[in-house]
């Protein structure tokens, strides 16, 4: 079975937008989520009122547990390296695109990179949303960094107007053609639309003891407001979940992984196919435009069914059912021949 990749995100934004606080958020609510930050200066960083000063090719560990690094771009593959050594034991890479530093070419690093033991996890383009004409004016490449975004953030959503957000958030729909734009405010984006969350335990008796962290970030919501999220707006997330029973048609799924629904931003789990020749199980990594497919045996006794869960904004769940449903082999009148897997093979790693 392959070893899980760990996720490398790249958070972008001009500056003033709130992609810092977007990052400090994540990490005051990373709860059981061991987070890699790779950044250009640590000073940005306020999690659990740390003053962390540093310097190129340091890293540092935060109160949470995450690891903290700054680095040179030149040297990204070098750090990506070492958060992914066992030791670290990091589950999530978090990259934040300093203003030298072309969002491009930082999601160019990560896919062309040769390190086996990570997987992109998308591009991330937080943008301010009272300031994003004047923005625009002066920056026009931001309408180059949105067209290759997986997710837009369109944060200080509060500051302006419903007719005027609702205009604003078509247009941003229009520059990243399609990809999920989602109001946040105080960069407060729900970490589970990101990355996956470690789930924590409990000690047995169906309750467990804050940890220092949590508490930090209750009395950090706190202080926006006093109570909490309330009155503030949180860009929350939908998960879908989908099994069959029996194989998927595989160029029926490519098709609708080819036009996915609006609002979807990722999709995990495992495809069974059943196609003569390819009987493995499939693993499934999808986050915005990157799709992925990772071919391993199945567990001994395992069950062989397609499980996947999608993940994203504003999604209509019993639709994507239904469209998953008539991708099934059992809905499809023609037999999927060995020929009918080109779509899938060409997203395998060689």
């Amino acid at each position: 079975m392959a070893t899980k990749r760990i996720p490398v995100l790249v958070l972008a934004g001009f500056l003033g937008a709130g992609k810092t606080t977007l990052l400090n958020h994540l990490l005051a609510h990373s709860a059981g989520t061991r987070i890699g930050v790779v950044v250009n200066d640590f000073g940005s960083i306020e999690i659990d009122a740390m003053t962390v000063a540093g310097q190129v090719d340091s890293m540092v560990s935060l109160g949470n547990g995450c690891l903290c690094c700054a680095v040179d771009t030149d040297d990204l593959d070098e750090m990506l390296g070492r958060l992914t050594q066992p030791s670290a034991g990091i589950d999530v890479i978090v990259i934040e695109a300093s203003g030298l530093a072309e969002p491009a070419t930082l999601v160019r690093m990560v896919l062309a990179g040769g390190n086996e033991d990570v997987v992109y996890g998308g591009l991330v383009e937080v943008v301010d949303a009272a300031e994003f004409e004047a923005t625009r004016a002066a920056h026009p490449e931001i309408e180059r960094h949105l067209a290759i975004a997986d997710l837009v953030v369109l944060n200080k959503a509060d500051r302006i107007g419903g007719a005027e957000r609702t205009a604003l958030e078509e247009e941003l729909r229009r520059l990243c053609r399609g990809a999920p734009v989602v109001p946040a405010v105080h960069g407060r984006v729900d970490p589970g639309l990101l990355f996956d969350r470690r789930e924590r335990r409990d000690d047995g008796r169906g309750f467990r003891q804050l940890s220092l962290d949590e508490v930090w970030a209750e009395v950090r919501d706190a202080g926006h407001g006093g109570d909490g999220h309330d009155g503030h707006l949180h860009a929350a997330y939908q998960s879908v979940e989908f099994t069959a029973d029996g194989p998927m048609d595989p160029r029926r799924l490519m098709a609708f992984l080819d036009d996915r629904p609006g609002g979807l931003y990722r999709i995990k789990g495992f495809v069974h196919f059943g196609v003569p020749g390819h009987r493995e199980r499939f693993g499934v990594h999808s986050v915005g435009r990157f799709l992925r497919f990772e071919p391993g045996p199945w567990e001994p006794g395992e069950p062989r069914l397609t499980r996947l869960v999608l993940i994203g904004s504003g999604i209509d769940a019993e639709a994507v059912r239904r469209e998953l449903a008539s991708c099934t082999a059992a809905a499809a009148p023609e037999e999927a021949g060995p020929d009918s897997m080109w779509g899938v093979l060409r997203y395998v790693r060689d």
